[in-house]
């Protein structure tokens, strides 16, 4: 069987916000069957970065997030503004969390979170050379520790599941395996 794309008949949005929008759209299968009420959420797209210091330790953050009720240890990362380049955004978004600057940059994956109800993307970077060059730049509702890590500690971190985002463990293979 081939797969082909489904036809958006009707699409109607039930949230406009800043962080997310909803719509439900009603679509034609390729069976000719019709879907009605499919929720999809509107994010903006995403950076994240498996970032090195020049003495190639791994910069982590560690930071609480409140849908999980966690305290979550992550790669560095944020969200794009408007029309941004991933490449400007991971670079701006490493500056503001962790005060870092970088000598190398490389996309090692692009990714979707979750395809079945959500459209955007993230895009995840190997950066290289890290040093400190200035003070952190937090958004005002964000609080969040730099911590640094050997390879080996990341990756036994990663095989005793300590690590809860999985875009960032994803983000975490590609790096290690581009490094």
């Amino acid at each position: 069987m081939i797969i082909e794309k489904w036809r958006k008949i009707a699409s109607k949005y039930l949230v406009k916000a800043q962080w997310a929008t909803l719509r439900v759209d009603t679509c034609e299968l390729q069976s000719g069957a019709i879907k009605d009420d499919y929720y999809v959420l509107e994010y903006p797209n995403w950076v994240n970065a498996v970032a090195l210091t020049e003495e190639g330790k791994v910069i982590m953050v560690r930071q609480y997030r409140h849908a999980a009720d966690i305290i979550s240890l992550e790669i560095p990362g944020g969200v794009m503004d408007g029309d941004e380049a991933p490449e400007f955004a991971i670079k701006r978004e490493l500056q503001e969390e962790t005060g870092y600057t970088f000598k190398t940059c490389k996309l090692v994956a692009t990714l979707y979170p979750n395809p079945a109800t959500s459209n955007n993307k993230t895009f995840t970077y190997v950066l290289t050379g890290g040093i400190k060059t200035h003070a952190q730049h937090l958004d005002e509702h964000e609080i969040l520790n730099v911590e640094e890590y050997t390879i080996d500690e990341v990756k036994q971190l990663l095989k005793d599941n300590k690590i809860d985002q999985a875009l960032h463990v994803a983000g975490l293979f590609y790096g290690l395996a581009e490094l």
